[in-house]
């Protein structure tokens, strides 16, 4: 096993993932407490630091490791966000790369959103990449679609990778999966059927297309439901009501449109059945809304791990 830190870990969805690819967490920083709780719940071994706030974190005393890992927050560089970059309080890639210089870990991996990549952000990237360079690393960035790695859910999601100069040539993206994604009605089924539900059967027919992207939100913005209008239009369309989330699945004299409940959405973003969320509904489903896809934190993991490992992985089972 390679060794890492991880900062805005959350609930453990990049946590987890970068575990099945063979790292162990010896750091998890994460600020808000139901997400501390879950991933004490689910890893009762790993360190998750008792002060999350990512810049009060030393990186000192963990100089040297093989990866320092991360979701940064999403809301500097969303639209909803209003894409305020480097002047949104909430901007935690300047604590990101002071991480990279206090620790110089053998590589970086953060994830983003899809609007980091926007024009209005060149500037931003470029910047980051010239600093990076003068700490010794290459870096670069790829738009990954989640549904390519098993995920079946429309989540695009920025990967920004970068390795040691000396190393960097060893890495390469994960090649998507050319397998047919799994439809929601298909993943979640069983689900919607456990409690006799007799409509399930029908509603797995209507729910026939992968899911549109899960929104977390925010403590300003966001609550226990499925995002905006035109999100809550494409859920319908599945037969989902995305005005909420339910607390069970339907009783089996349901009629209506379902709608998901907190184990529900955590399967369609990746996490297995047995990972469990702490906290009241709309916590739960907020650190499952925000989380970066295990399958796809894999696929990435274990490119970085063979790079380090002075291997090449060049398919993702």
């Amino acid at each position: 096993m390679m060794d890492s830190v991880e900062i805005c870990a959350g609930a453990g969805g990049q946590a987890l993932g970068l575990e099945m690819a063979g790292f162990d967490h010896v750091a998890l920083v994460e600020i808000e407490k139901p997400a501390q709780d879950t991933l004490r719940a689910n890893r009762p071994s790993w360190n998750v630091v008792e002060n999350g706030d990512v810049c009060q974190f030393s990186g000192i005393p963990y100089r040297g490791i093989d990866l320092l890992a991360g979701g940064v927050p999403c809301p500097p560089f969303s639209k909803a966000g209003k894409q305020l970059g480097g002047n949104d309080s909430r901007d935690l890639f300047p604590e990101a790369i002071r991480l990279v210089d206090e620790i110089r870990p053998r590589a970086v991996m953060l994830e983003n959103v899809r609007g980091f990549l926007d024009t209005c952000f060149d500037s931003y990237r470029t910047e980051l990449v010239r600093v990076l360079r003068t700490l010794g690393y290459q870096a670069e960035w790829r738009l990954l679609n989640a549904s390519d790695y098993g995920v079946p859910q429309l989540r695009p999601r920025v990967a920004f990778v970068a390795l040691q100069s000396d190393m960097a040539d060893r890495f390469s993206w994960p090649i998507p999966s050319q397998a047919t994604p799994s439809t929601v009605g298909e993943i979640l089924h069983d689900l919607m059927a456990s409690r006799g539900w007799c409509g399930a059967d029908n509603w797995k027919r209507i729910a026939c297309d992968i899911a549109p992207t899960l929104v977390g939100g925010s403590k300003k913005h966001g609550g226990p439901d499925l995002g905006p209008t035109r999100a809550k239009r494409a859920w319908a369309a599945l037969g989902v009501d995305g005005m909420g989330l339910a607390d069970q699945a339907p009783d089996s004299d349901f009629v209506g449109m379902p709608r998901l409940t907190v184990r529900m959405a955590a399967r369609l973003q990746g996490f297995p059945d047995d990972w469990n969320f702490v906290g009241r509904k709309t916590a739960a489903y907020r650190q499952v809304g925000n989380a970066f896809p295990p399958p796809v934190a894999r696929a990435v993991g274990q490119q970085i791990h063979a790079a380090l490992s002075s291997k090449r992985i060049y398919r993702v089972a």
